[in-house]
């Protein structure tokens, strides 16, 4: 099931398309994910690298489709902006969910392409799309941005999004829309983990260790299979309003990483 679920998710996240049930019957509901690169579907050229988004449908029943959006370097004003909440819009359906994360490119106060102000701009984009996916009679989630590996020298960690979270957390409240508080999550995990451990989460490979990272790679804001599909763990167990959770995944500790599949480019960006 776990990997009838993954390549189902991948088949997915080439953004237009649906999966199928047995039989050719088309799916009842569609999970659409807008958000940014640690959500993101990657391609072969860039395993292991991975996003949460690509990994959700690890924890999702067969008959749930995933349209995994979420653009690399996009911030809530520019994935608007490009037109990508639009094709969202004109695809999404009664009944289906929107999962909606950003923070990370918004707080790039030196790129006004794609910079928000947490109390003001972002919040005011934010908005279109929860107010976009009502109009369709659609249900949107908020999902604060998932944290980066940050540690000091003495080995405790600390939170790198500033007032973003909370900005976020206020609109979910102000706007009766459901909030995953995914930064609290994640840094509760990392926090557990250390230093050390979360390298095995993050996109930290050795030279050598991997023909599309031969340099080596050193990354504390991407993640490799095991990190994103851990971090989707997280999106799915605290995602009560997420139609078609899988409880038996969710409580099955040690799903291998060879459930993710890769598309041959990256969907949302060709």
């Amino acid at each position: 099931m776990l990997l009838r679920a993954a390549v189902g998710g991948a088949i997915a996240s080439g953004f237009g398309m649906t999966p199928a049930h047995a039989g050719g019957r088309p799916p009842r509901r569609t999970i659409f994910v807008a958000g940014d690169s640690t959500a993101a579907t990657y391609a072969t050229a860039d395993v292991p690298r991975a996003g949460w988004g690509q990994a959700l449908p690890v924890f999702l029943r067969p008959e749930i489709a995933v349209q995994n959006a979420a653009l690399s370097g996009a911030s809530s004003k520019s994935f608007a902006d490009l037109g990508r909440l639009d094709l969202i819009l004109a695809a999404i359906k009664p009944g289906d969910t929107l999962l909606v994360s950003f923070g990370h490119n918004d707080e790039k106060s030196e790129d006004p392409a794609r910079y928000t102000e947490p109390w003001t701009t972002f919040q005011d984009y934010l908005r279109l799309y929860l107010d976009g996916a009502r109009a369709k009679k659609a249900h949107p989630i908020l999902v604060t941005p998932v944290e980066r590996r940050r540690f000091r020298a003495d080995g405790t960690p600390y939170l790198s999004h500033g007032e973003y979270p909370d900005s976020m957390r206020a609109l979910a409240e102000a706007t009766h829309t459901p909030l995953i508080d995914l930064t609290a999550l994640s840094f509760a995990l990392w926090s557990t983990l250390g230093p050390e451990p979360t390298k095995d989460y993050f996109l930290w490979l050795d030279a050598g260790e991997n023909p599309n990272y031969p340099a080596g790679v050193s990354d504390n804001t991407h993640f490799q299979a095991h990190g994103a599909i851990e971090v989707a763990r997280l999106v799915a167990d605290a995602g009560c309003d997420i139609p078609g959770r899988d409880l038996h995944a969710l409580h099955n500790p040690s799903i291998p990483d060879d459930v993710l599949t890769w598309p041959a480019t990256r969907p949302a960006e060709s």
